[in-house]
């Protein structure tokens, strides 16, 4: 069990990334190519990932270097998710390269004692070592991350939109309650299932909340509390469609595409929207916006959530997709 303390100016300071962290995603990603847990709503991807590694000739460096670093155990070292992987890849992986010397040993020295560490572990205190675990963290990335960001990116505006009225309606409390089944909210604290037991105070540096597209079942923090608090937690998932349904992908505007009144529900749904703001946007009763948002649910444009007394509408990756589709078509 994981122990989260808040103060009031831990709250106040509570925030949501607003993108998904690169270098957080490879690791966690690294982890759902390590168990079967969840593989349901990752089979795409897993499948894909698979077939464009093994076309790369990669599969030996990710079993040889990655795997062994990221293990799904109690431990892997902190200096491969810096905060700078929050601004990009790049930024990320000029920290990992930065990083220094002392750290780099004594974080190899922890996930020696927590797993099985490869013999040349220490060896990434070396600057030749650490640029070759660079250029595959970034291979891997571009193989298997890149593809998919799209669809990770819409989840996460989802969730945004969510929690942007959580807080609007019941403050930060609100937010750490309804975080998902694997953390529970009894102010100050908030607790988390955890592989050890372990107590986390803020101290008045608030949490930085990074939802994940490839974190699965209990979040994961830094193991040292002297970096700035980060929790990562897991998305929902929901079945999806992988291609544009009949002729949405022509590029062709909305309203040729959907109808005048359907093109406005999906694009009032792009920030996350009630039913009554739909039929506000798109001029209709709540009955008949209702009904167009079941069309396009239907096929895998919006996903509805409720939220307290209210059903939310958001894109899926595949309404993001056709939304910014339509905005380059010409005219």
């Amino acid at each position: 069990m994981l122990r989260i303390h808040f103060t009031d100016a831990d709250l106040v300071r509570t925030r949501v990334a607003s993108v998904p962290d690169p270098l957080w995603e490879i690791c966690l990603s690294l982890h759902r190519l390590q168990s079967r847990h969840g593989r349901w709503a990752y089979a795409d991807w897993h499948r894909t990932a698979r077939t464009r590694m093994q076309a790369a000739q990669f599969t030996r460096t990710l079993r040889t270097l990655l795997l062994p670093l990221v293990p799904r155990a109690v431990y892997f070292p902190d200096f491969l998710t810096p905060p700078e992987g929050g601004a990009g890849l790049d930024s990320g992986l000029e920290a990992i390269l930065a990083a220094p010397r002392s750290r780099v040993l004594r974080e190899v020295g922890v996930l020696g004692r927590t797993s099985r560490t490869p013999s040349w572990a220490p060896r990434l205190a070396e600057p030749d070592m650490r640029k070759e675990l660079v250029r595959a963290l970034r291979a891997y990335h571009d193989m298997v991350i890149a593809p998919h960001s799209d669809r990770a990116q819409a989840r996460i505006d989802a969730e945004r939109s969510v929690r942007a009225r959580t807080v609007l309606d019941h403050g930060a409390d609100g937010v750490l309650q309804s975080l998902g089944p694997c953390l529970r909210w009894q102010r100050p604290v908030l607790h988390t299932v955890y592989p050890e037991d372990r107590d986390m105070h803020l101290g008045g540096r608030g949490v930085h909340l990074v939802p994940s597209y490839f974190c699965w079942g209990n979040p994961v923090a830094f193991a040292d509390d002297s970096l700035d608090p980060v929790l990562i937690y897991s998305l929902s998932h929901e079945p999806h469609h992988t291609t544009l349904p009949g002729d949405l992908s022509s590029g062709a505007p909305l309203a040729t595409l959907l109808g005048r009144t359907r093109a406005a529900v999906l694009r009032a749904a792009a920030h996350g929207a009630t039913t009554g703001e739909l039929a506000r946007v798109a001029g209709v009763s709540a009955s008949s916006a209702s009904q167009h948002a079941t069309t396009l649910r239907d096929n895998g444009l919006i996903v509805s959530n409720r939220h307290a007394s209210s059903v939310l509408h958001t894109l899926t990756p595949l309404g993001a997709a056709l939304l910014r589709g339509s905005t380059r078509a010409p005219g």
